[in-house]
């Protein structure tokens, strides 16, 4: 069952199992009990969480909120499975006692309400009055005393309500709910669904405030950034000299790299050879210059922007996936050069090679030398097999050694292959 107690005040179902059904009084913790001292850091961190929170939301248009999933075979997942079954078995002896027990039930009750009313938009004020009017707790509490209250009728009404207010992906869960005839188990369906709705509206919130908080994220990081400068002149030294390098290299840019033996005869001028760049340099070159070198940043360099160190995790999954589409061009291309037209004239065949490489690529990072010996393996086994099962003549075994060599090869930053690719990916790039 889905804790559906974000943002919603009162106590979930899950954490009633006790018996009773009212949260106890908590003792003060530890960092209740700390001094104003201790305070003020933690209270830093959290406004920085804030604030990169803010700043990722506002950037990232397919940001959105997921609901954390315990497995089943993991300690707080069987804890929290076992919390819950309790309650819900407590519940149903509750409601089977004679004269019936609807302490638990006005809880979830209440709190069913509470979260049906989060889901309401502003301008539904009819509907938020008849929510109120149906579910008015002091009403339904007297009708509990007396033995009265119809919970498989409430339940019916808020299956209602929420068949109204779901989004269409909901649409066919909620409708399962309508063959539940035993109160408990549709009580149970009730809260399950609507915690999925729940974050639905959360995360239908965060996409129409996704426009004001990149507009507030970047006046907030200007005057912080202000503030800060105004107090500390060297702050934006990294940042000063990223540009800096970002100017130089459009106006002395190194050309390609020079034929090596496995470059697969692709030629080039001497490393030595600069290419002056005349254009008259605006503030837009340098900046797209400065961010293609971002994608190309030492991870070892510290020497980092500072007005974008919110945004650097960001950069080097980019980096990451530019380093994942160069090694997959650079494997392509080597491969060509030993299929010949007519097997890598196969749409099939290039697909394929390419869900093996990405597939194999996954560790290159952190073991670039071993993940790429498995990728001229596999890929110089297709080629064989391919070639074979076309009719083909197959490799020799001086071209497979050849071919596997330059593969592996590849794994070289200085590779010539390698190099050509991501120069031509960084000018693609550019032109973006």
């Amino acid at each position: 069952m889905p804790d559906v107690r974000d943002g919603v005040p009162g106590k979930a179902p899950g954490d009633a199992e006790s018996g009773s059904c009212t949260p106890q009084t908590s003792r003060p913790t530890q960092e209740d009990m700390s001094g104003p001292k201790d305070h003020a850091p933690r209270l830093t961190e959290k406004v920085n969480e804030v604030s990169k929170l803010s700043n990722e939301i506002g950037m990232n248009h397919d940001f959105h909120m997921e609901k954390k999933i315990l497995t089943s075979s993991s300690l707080e997942g069987k804890v929290k499975e076992t919390m819950h079954n309790s309650f819900w078995d407590h519940l149903k002896e509750q409601l089977s006692a004679t004269p019936p027990d609807f302490s638990c039930a006005l809880e979830l009750l209440k709190e069913i309400k509470e979260i049906l009313l989060s889901l309401l938009l502003p301008r539904q004020n009819r509907l938020r009055s008849e929510v109120e009017e149906a579910l008015d707790m002091d009403f339904l509490k007297q009708k509990a005393e007396y033995g009265a209250l119809d919970v498989p009728y409430l339940s019916k009404y808020i299956l209602n309500l929420m068949t109204l207010l779901c989004a269409p992906v909901r649409d066919e869960a909620v409708q399962k709910l309508e063959n539940i005839t035993d109160p408990v188990r549709l009580l149970r369906g009730i809260f399950q669904v609507l915690g999925l709705m729940k974050m639905d509206m959360v995360n239908y919130t965060i996409q129409s405030l996704q426009p004001h908080l990149q507009e507030h994220s970047i006046q907030c990081e200007r005057a912080k950034f202000q503030e800060l400068l105004n107090k500390q002149p060297s702050l934006l030294d990294h940042t000063t000299k990223w540009l800096t390098q970002a100017a130089a290299d459009l106006t002395t840019s190194p050309s390609t790299c020079s034929d090596t033996p496995d470059s697969s005869s692709v030629a080039g001028p001497s490393p030595n050879e600069v290419v002056n760049n005349t254009e008259p340099l605006n503030p837009t070159m340098v900046l797209s210059q400065g961010f293609l070198n971002l994608l190309l940043w030492d991870p070892e360099n510290e020497e980092f922007p500072e007005t974008l160190l919110m945004d650097r995790t960001r950069l080097q999954e980019l980096e990451s996936q530019l380093q994942q589409l160069t090694m997959l061009a650079s494997v392509l291309l080597v491969a060509s050069s030993f299929s010949g037209s007519v097997l890598f004239g196969s749409p099939q065949f290039v697909d394929k090679l390419k869900r093996i490489t990405k597939s194999l690529m996954g560790g290159f990072n952190s073991r670039p030398e071993e993940a790429i010996v498995t990728v001229s393996e596999q890929v110089s086994q297709e080629i064989h097999q391919s070639l074979k099962n076309m009719g083909l003549a197959a490799l020799s075994s001086d071209n497979t050694t050849s071919l596997i060599g330059q593969l592996q090869n590849i794994a070289k930053k200085e590779n010539c292959v390698r190099s050509v690719i991501a120069q031509a990916l960084e000018t693609k790039v550019e032109s973006l």
